[in-house]
């Protein structure tokens, strides 16, 4: 075979041989192309269509309003109104990089903090960029057509009433949620549930078609027992009150005898829940719920009533009080300006006897006397709904020092919160029958009896003294008799009781013949001379509660009075701008708190920590 010969039969050997590869190659890729598209079609298809759908489905959150709250009238004190919230892809805008100075300028950033930003949530789908904005002024960013930036609608909490109500409604974060107060006590039934869509986004990011996945449930109104007008008008006197006796605080409760509604609440120093970012944690503390103090001379009425319960004493039993002080272990105890000599168990309530009311506990056992004063709500969680309430401090007799029992009889050696106080005194306004207080309308909770109706009655009596002959004169409210009394308690500090610094507190229910409301107002540390309860803490009782009982329309009791100041033309005539009794008809309130007081030199002097109280 000559050599043309040969090459003719290598190249065709070569052609078959080309041809039978790229046939195998081609049914090989179809192969493989046939079972690439099985796998993503059928074997792994939700994870690409997870995938496809990222890229321009995306399912948003539909905001709901919180319900709103309002006082017991229906006016509402904490409501949501609509805002918007700038936010960002920043994947999307970082591949615009010639818009985002456009954007700093809309959103009044500086370009290099949003630039910053940006590139830390480079990896990210989502950011805020202003959050709480005016919907107007949203709108107007996302009319400039920036990739990747859009708005989403959101609810901001406003509060009316301000720092008059802050304490008791708390406030809510960025995300609407109940931080603090009522807010968040009934969080979970104001914030309702939020609703979700399904939206599909061409390449520049506009919706071209929505698909409603759950619809939104706006959150449950609440109507608390609250009277926005009560408790402006507590807020008002109190705070005149605070300054006036440049005091460092102070707490007012105000409750419905009948029902446990808590009517009024106010704290001062207060808030702006408007504007809590700049308000310092401490001022935020409702202290009529979570601060304990000793409830000084306030405690005395509670003896009264435990001792006529448990038999020990009627109200006709005398007390013989002489000379002014006594003994008891290596501390003495005083009544202080005078020695009351022998006394009725009025008339311990009357001039406030620490040594009347120390006797008269002592006729107790222990647990007797431990187990009646518990029963007024000493020691043991009010049950309010509130968050943060304290249950005070009520040691068992197990625990107790020798003294503890007499000093406990006026006061000191426990501890207790105003709000606890208020329904102490609620108790003995309402028959003896104890109801747990309540911030909402309408809720009722069981009362329990935990003295006879008839010994409740006798105490409220007694108390209406300390009004009339007493030293709470300031309380008197015309047309009305007052049954209250009044507390000073010395502070206690670091290295114990503290000298010129006390607690300046008055108890009271009203009108004392049938008791509508039981009210509490603590004063913390008044510097201005006066710290006596009855000098400090009656008066505010006195101005709330002559506009109280008139806004809630309570018929007079003692119309005798009301007739006689008609007829002398002082009717009207507030206790804020009567003048004082002469100094020699006033009996000094809770004078006994005053520890500087000069002992007969064969009795140790009284130490801080186991003073007598008002």
């Amino acid at each position: 075979m000559n050599k043309s010969g040969r090459n003719r039969a290598r190249n065709s050997f070569n052609l078959r041989q080309r041809l039978k590869w790229v046939g195998l190659a081609l049914g090989l890729c179809s192969v493989s192309l046939v079972g690439r598209a099985a796998y993503v079609q059928i074997i792994n298809s939700e994870f690409y269509q997870r995938q496809g759908e990222a890229r321009y489905l995306r399912e948003l959150p539909i905001n709901t309003s919180r319900g709103m709250i309002t006082d017991r009238n229906g006016e509402p004190v904490a409501v949501s109104t609509p805002v918007a919230s700038i936010w960002v892809n920043p994947q999307e805008l970082l591949r615009a990089p010639d818009r985002i100075p456009e954007l700093a300028t809309a959103l009044g950033m500086p370009l290099d903090e949003l630039t910053s930003k940006l590139s830390q949530k480079a990896d990210k789908e989502f950011m805020y960029l202003r959050r709480r904005i005016n919907p107007d002024d949203a709108e107007k960013v996302v009319a400039l057509k920036i990739p990747g930036v859009a708005s989403q609608r959101e609810f901001r909490r406003f509060y009316p009433q301000g720092e008059a109500m802050a304490h008791v409604l708390g406030f809510t974060n960025i995300d609407d949620r109940g931080q603090e107060g009522l807010e968040l006590a009934f969080d979970e039934w104001l914030r309702g549930k939020a609703g979700a869509k399904r939206v599909i986004r061409n390449r520049k990011g506009d919706t071209v078609e929505s698909d409603l996945l759950r619809a939104a449930e706006p959150g449950k109104d609440l109507t608390l027992s609250i009277d926005r007008r009560i408790q402006f008008l507590a807020f008002k006197e109190l705070r005149n009150a605070l300054i006036a006796n440049k005091a460092a605080g102070g707490s007012m409760v105000i409750m419905d005898v009948a029902t446990g509604e808590v009517l009024a609440m106010v704290n001062l120093p207060t808030y702006n829940p408007n504007a809590v970012g700049g308000a310092a944690p401490d001022t935020r503390r409702n202290r009529a719920v979570t601060d304990l103090v000793e409830p000084g001379s306030t405690m005395k009425p509670l003896t009264i009533a435990s001792a006529l319960q448990s038999g020990v004493v009627t109200k006709d039993t005398t007390v013989d009080t002489n000379p002014g002080y006594m003994a008891v272990g290596r501390f003495t105890i005083k009544d202080v300006p005078r020695n009351n000599g022998v006394l009725n168990v009025t008339g311990v309530i009357t001039r406030s006897s620490n040594i009347g009311a120390a006797k008269i506990a002592a006729k107790m056992p222990d647990q007797v006397f431990y187990d009646h004063v518990h029963s007024f709500g000493y020691g043991v969680s009010p049950h309010s709904g509130f968050p943060g309430e304290s249950a005070g401090v009520l040691p068992r007799p197990a625990r107790w020092s020798g003294s503890s029992k007499t000093t406990m009889s006026y006061g000191y050696g426990l501890n207790v919160t105003p709000l606890q106080i208020a329904t102490a005194y609620s108790a003995l306004g309402n028959g003896g029958k104890l109801i747990a207080p309540t911030f909402v309308k309408g809720q009722r909770n069981e009362g329990k009896q935990i003295i006879d109706e008839s010994i409740a009655k006798e105490v409220v009596a007694m108390m209406e003294t300390v009004v009339t002959q007493g030293g709470a004169k300031q309380a008197a409210v015309l047309g009305y008799h007052v049954a209250g009394k009044t507390g000073t308690a010395r502070k206690a500090g670091p290295g114990g009781y503290e000298r010129g610094h006390y607690n300046a507190l008055f108890a009271g229910v009203v009108p004392a013949t049938n008791p509508r409301f039981a009210t509490v107002i603590v004063i913390n540390d008044p510097q201005a001379g006066k710290y006596y309860g009855g000098l400090v803490s009656a008066p505010v009782f006195h101005n709330v509660m002559e506009g109280a009982l008139r806004l809630m329309d309570v018929p007079p009791d003692d119309i005798e009075s009301w007739l006689a100041a008609q007829q002398s033309g002082k009717m009207g005539h507030s206790a804020s701008v009567l003048p004082m009794p002469p100094p020699e008809t006033v009996i000094a309130p809770d004078a006994a708190a005053e520890f500087d007081a000069a002992l007969p030199s064969a009795h140790a002097t009284v130490p801080p920590a186991q003073g007598g109280t008002q």
